[in-house]
């Protein structure tokens, strides 16, 4: 069961929000801040709590446009406890996922909410937060579609296709096209195991089934892709590959 704080100095907002929140059979409690100074001091009590006390908060749902602190701002001061909350943005402007993903957000719902989006986030949330809090959810990255944002794991990402200033994200179920350069995404996820074959590509070394070499010409197979690796990068990534092998 999820306990949940919302943020919103709007007060009809906030209200709909909570009557949504609390309709959940998953959330176990919801209560509401309508300013930064109050969620701070609500938050910082459940941290002087703990994951198991009485005043324990799981996530925290928050608007982005608030008069003084804004919700980034909010997301920003939560990171820096030792323990932070799950951040889910609800929030009626689109053009902020960039910095929800580099905030960790679990989610970004955009309003009008409707019941069925901020099911799926809570489902999300209970998801990560089940049998205690997560402190470090598994990176995420938000995507475009159709108009609604939606988070898609690393971990599902196979490979990365630069696009100009774009970068295309392959996974099993389709692609998505996110404005960030495919040189951001190679320092990001280094450590993630994402190693650069080409000036247009980027592998998750896990995904590579097939390393082929023929007539000075090497490629990788990521499932039904075949991706030229430049000779550039061809020594080191059969290195890595071996050194995952013997591993």
């Amino acid at each position: 069961m999820v306990r949940v704080l919302a943020v919103d100095d709007e007060k009809p907002a906030l209200e709909e929000l909570l009557y949504l929140l609390r309709s959940d059979p998953r959330v176990r409690s919801a209560e509401g801040a309508t300013d930064a100074t109050e969620a701070l001091r609500r938050i910082g009590r459940a941290l002087e709590a703990g994951p198991d006390g009485d005043d324990a908060i799981d996530v925290v749902f928050l608007d982005i446009h608030m008069a003084g602190l804004t919700g980034l701002d909010i997301a920003r001061l939560i990171a820096g406890f030792a323990r932070p909350p799950l951040i889910v943005f609800v929030t009626a402007h689109e053009g902020f996922a960039l910095q929800a993903f580099d905030l960790k957000a679990v989610d970004y719902v955009l309003k009008p909410v409707r019941k069925e989006r901020l099911a799926e986030a809570v489902r999300r949330v209970r998801d990560l937060a089940e049998p205690a809090i997560a402190p470090t959810p598994a990176e995420q990255i938000p995507v475009e579609l159709g108009g609604v944002t939606r988070f898609v794991a690393v971990d599902d990402i196979a490979y990365v296709e630069a696009q100009g200033d774009y970068a295309r994200l392959h996974t099993d179920e389709g692609s998505h096209l996110v404005r960030i350069p495919l040189s951001t995404l190679e320092e990001r996820w280094a450590a993630r195991g994402f190693v650069r074959i080409h000036r247009s590509h980027l592998v998750a070394l896990r995904r590579i089934d097939e390393l082929r070499l023929d007539a000075g010409t090497t490629t990788v197979r990521v499932g039904a892709a075949e991706l030229a690796v430049s000779r550039r990068h061809a020594r080191h990534l059969r290195d890595l590959l071996m050194r995952q092998a013997r591993g």
